[in-house]
């Protein structure tokens, strides 16, 4: 995307400082579940290993070398702390792994040329018959244990970076196979956060992907409880003259119309300035007007993160 990287010591303080400016009815202020990829490819290790074995590399030391100058993990702890940032876990990494390597070991010439560049994305033009992204989809069984794997070490890896562990989890695109439920609940995971169709990998049908509906506080066999997104705020996929503000208050409105709570999906892409600064300060400012509009017309709305919903929803059933 034009305006993605990490997220800044800047972009993090500017974010974490509008969200402190507002307080609902209980005196909690808005705050991001910060769904989060702990580790990211290891470059130079995989290259000297021939591409045959995927190493990583704990986020925090990415950010080492993102930004040598600035303590960004610390700015991170800061929003913790303050009650606007509540890290949850969306997997160990945010890359195929399998599929990239063996794309890696056929020369694949996309792959390779972002590689040099210490990046795995390729343009929007090249097509894959799997999505990079999706760190779960599959054609091979044998891909499977690789994603058991990498769960198991991803919730330990961020249980030792937060000092706690994560309680919900989130597949990248939505895509993973149900046999994963029993890794996650096993580890502590109660509640899936996700859209209301979960896509299992191409394993199951290469032919059209399958798909599993889920609602909002929906159970698996495990006891882990499903929250359906239902509301987007996310300006930088949208065209300039789309009111983002609008349609998501108009989505708010259509939830608590029939009782249920607005779950917002908002990606880290809206708040970055670091490589075009009025990407951020115009999403700033609609978030802005956005939770400015919620208070106005909900004063008594509570803000909370997913898991303290999960809590809610799951204490009203037992």
């Amino acid at each position: 995307m034009l305006y993605d990287t990490l997220a800044s010591q800047e972009d993090l303080e500017l974010l974490f400082e509008r969200l402190l400016k507002f307080k609902d009815i209980n005196g909690k202020h808005p705050v991001i579940t910060a769904n989060t990829v702990v580790a990211n490819p290891y470059f130079q290790k995989i290259k000297e290993h021939n591409f045959e074995q995927y190493y990583y590399e704990p986020f925090t030391e990415t950010l080492k070398k993102y930004y040598p100058n600035h303590d960004v993990w610390a700015t991170w702890q800061k929003g913790i702390e303050e009650n606007v940032f509540f890290p949850q876990y969306h997997g160990r990494e945010h890359v195929n792994a399998p599929y990239w390597l063996r794309g890696l070991r056929n020369k694949n010439d996309a792959f390779l040329k972002a590689f040099e560049f210490g990046c795995w994305s390729c343009p929007i033009d090249i097509k894959t018959k799997i999505n990079l992204q999706a760190s779960y989809d599959t054609e091979f069984k044998e891909d499977f244990e690789f994603h058991t794997q990498s769960i198991l070490e991803g919730l330990q890896l961020f249980e030792k970076l937060f000092k706690y562990p994560s309680r919900s989890f989130i597949a990248n695109n939505f895509i993973w196979s149900s046999k994963l439920d029993r890794i996650t609940s096993n580890s502590g995971v109660q509640f899936i956060q996700g859209m209301k169709y979960q896509k299992l990998p191409l394993f199951y049908n290469t032919e059209k992907r399958k798909m599993i509906r889920h609602y909002l506080g929906n159970k698996n066999k495990f006891g882990q409880y499903y929250l359906i997104r239902n509301c987007v705020f996310e300006p930088s996929q949208r065209s300039a003259s789309f009111n983002n503000v609008g349609k998501c208050l108009a989505e708010i409105k259509n939830a608590f119309m029939w009782n249920k709570p607005a779950i917002i999906t908002s990606h880290r892409l809206n708040y970055i300035g670091s490589l075009i600064p009025e990407n951020r300060e115009k999403n700033l400012t609609l978030l802005e007007t956005l939770l400015k509009k919620i208070l106005k017309k909900w004063p008594d709305v509570e803000f909370m993160s997913s898991v303290d919903l999960g809590n809610l929803i799951s204490s009203n059933k037992s």
